[in-house]
């Protein structure tokens, strides 16, 4: 009776381990590099001048200037759509870039309603596409 009791439970226990470990998962949603706005999100109100700081999950900050495989730096961005993978963000006053690896910056910007683009790139500030940016409106009082 305790053999078959004993076998019983060790074959539950392992039906049980087998379902458990089968069971599907997707690690690669869980380690998606992505970018965001710490401290902003669509719709805001703020007063210039103000601060925005940037986030970025999965992947290193690294300076302009060189390549390293997996890393870059920031860009704002302002009313400009994000930049098609490949392609080299330009530099002028609708396109600000964080080639030291800066993650903040504060902005004064005149009473309207923006749009604000955070793009990442590599060193070289070939954009990383739509999948590394984040788009935000907000408005300034």
């Amino acid at each position: 009776m305790k053999i078959k009791a004993l076998l019983f439970v060790g074959a539950l226990t392992l039906l049980l381990s087998l379902n458990i470990f089968s069971y599907p998962r997707d690690e690669g949603i869980l380690n998606k590099p992505s970018v965001s706005f710490a401290n902003l999100k669509d719709g805001d109100k703020v007063k210039s001048p103000f601060k925005v700081i940037f986030e970025l999950n999965g992947m290193l900050i690294s300076p302009a200037g060189e390549y390293v495989e997996g890393s870059g730096h920031h860009h704002l961005l302002i009313n400009q759509p994000f930049i098609a993978k490949g392609l080299t963000i330009p530099a002028d006053s609708n396109h600000l870039h964080f080639g030291k690896g800066q993650k903040e910056i504060e902005l004064n910007l005149t009473s309207g309603t923006y749009k604000l683009t955070l793009q990442f790139a590599d060193g070289y500030h070939r954009s990383y596409g739509e999948e590394l940016s984040k788009t935000i409106q907000i408005e300034v009082q």
